[in-house]
């Protein structure tokens, strides 16, 4: 019987074959690792991060044509002081892409959205605390303007407005209004129309700033005792404006537009108005203010500062017309109280700002005592307000004085039944300052 081949060799080539095959697949797939998935060549590669200002980082999310790509209508808020302070909290933090989505597409441009950009590398701060304030009222209760007023910024580049606009029950950004970037010019207004040009002169009365607060308004229909009266009225009876609606709109015509000035003392316990009208002159000229209604300011200022003696004001008309400065005097003195002296400050201020200026001082006295003594006193009350006007740095040659004695009284020295009226004399203790030049 011949001799079967063996099958030894079958059988290792098999075992061979089965171990070869278990260890290729322990290599492809071992614990905890996943196999990675075949690269695909032409897949196309991400360009690298884009150098800005000299350091590798990804192009950010608020560049200004994503901002513009990306816009909706704008957020509608009840509350518009709650939409602008959003606004600004967004601005503080630099995220523009917060700022677009606020504002909406109607009221971003692509250069506005290139000029927050450049607002933001500066690292905008809002200044603490009123920065976010309200201007006052474009139309009557459909449009309205706000500030947000920027800390660090010079004069002039400190200030963004957002213009609102009422839709139904909600507000929405209308219209944004930036500072000049640098290397622009800046006018005195940042705004041309009557509301900032109104904004813009109680602001500079706010800040004590004569001259600037004259540049807005119409010479031959408000004085600089308006103004300057209007100065002092502000920083004797510490008002400042009111924070809801400070200007409200009164009546609208094409060329001329009145504003309710609402004011309020520096603890907001107090409040009190008065009205402010501008015109617009021919173009190209910009609107002035054309007309100043202190009437229920002084009453308010009589009634809190003065004692509640509605006539002892410091602002007066005069018997030739214009207004008038009176700086009140206590019985027998010529000596000036603080009050009168800051009154003063303000004038020297007036004065020394243009050199070409003069005024005349008229001393006045009630009319207890001799003709002669009163004469000789309302002189020397005249020449007391001279010398610390000559010692704050106004030139003799700028001022002329005259001595009025009794004979010109504001209010009657006695009652219409001959008694004695102590309010009356009070209110003419003073010395008059006519600044209508």
């Amino acid at each position: 019987m011949p001799h079967s081949p063996s099958r030894l060799p079958y059988f290792f080539l098999g075992l061979a074959a089965l171990l070869a095959i278990s260890a290729l697949v322990m290599l492809i797939v071992r614990p905890g690792v996943n196999p990675e998935p075949p690269v695909d060549r032409k897949q196309v590669q991400q360009a690298p991060p884009e150098k800005i200002d000299g350091i590798d980082k990804p192009i950010p999310p608020e560049d200004p044509e994503t901002i513009l790509k990306n816009l909706g209508v704008g957020v509608a808020s009840v509350d518009p002081a709650d939409l602008v302070n959003q606004i600004a909290k967004a601005l503080e933090a630099g995220d523009l892409a917060a700022v677009g989505k606020l504002i909406g597409k109607d009221a971003m441009d692509p250069q506005t959205a290139e000029r927050l950009k450049q607002l933001s590398a500066n690292h905008v701060k809002v200044r603490q605390p009123d920065g976010v304030r309200e201007v006052g009222e474009l139309e009557l209760n459909a449009r309205t303007r706000w500030a947000l007023e920027l800390d660090g910024q010079e004069p002039g580049r400190d200030r963004i407005f957002l213009d609102l606009k009422r839709n139904g029950q909600k507000w929405s950004v209308e219209k944004v209004t930036l500072p000049p970037a640098a290397g622009e010019p800046v006018p005195k207004a940042v705004l041309a129309d009557s509301l900032g040009i109104a904004d813009a002169f109680l602001q500079a009365v706010l800040h004590q700033d004569f001259e600037f607060a004259r540049a807005f308004v119409d010479p031959k229909t408000v004085s600089d005792a308006k103004i300057a009266g209007l100065c002092i009225l502000f920083e004797e009876g510490e008002y400042r404006m009111r924070k809801t609606k400070p200007l409200r709109a009164m009546f609208q015509r094409p060329d001329t537009v009145g504003y309710l000035a609402n004011v309020e003392t520096g603890d907001g316990k107090q409040s009190a108005q008065f009205t402010i009208a501008l015109r617009q002159p021919p173009a190209p000229s910009n609107w002035i203010v054309s007309e100043i209604n202190l009437d229920q300011l002084l009453a308010d200022y009589a009634r809190r500062v003065a004692g509640g003696d509605v006539y002892y004001s410091p602002l007066v008309k005069n018997p030739s017309g214009g207004d008038t400065l009176a700086l009140y005097f206590e019985f027998d003195e010529d000596v000036m109280n603080p009050r009168t002296r800051r009154q003063l400050e303000i004038v020297s201020m007036i004065l020394k700002a243009d050199p070409g200026k003069k005024i005349t001082l008229s001393g006045h006295t009630d009319s207890l005592g001799t003709e002669d003594y009163n004469n000789r006193l309302s002189a020397r009350r005249a020449d007391a307000v001279r010398d610390f006007l000559n010692k704050a740095g106004v030139s003799a040659a700028q001022i002329v004085t005259v001595a009025k004695g009794a004979s010109q009284p504001r209010r009657p020295n006695v009652t219409e039944s001959g008694d004695d009226n102590p309010d009356g004399r009070r209110a003419n203790r003073r010395t008059e300052i006519y600044l209508d030049f």
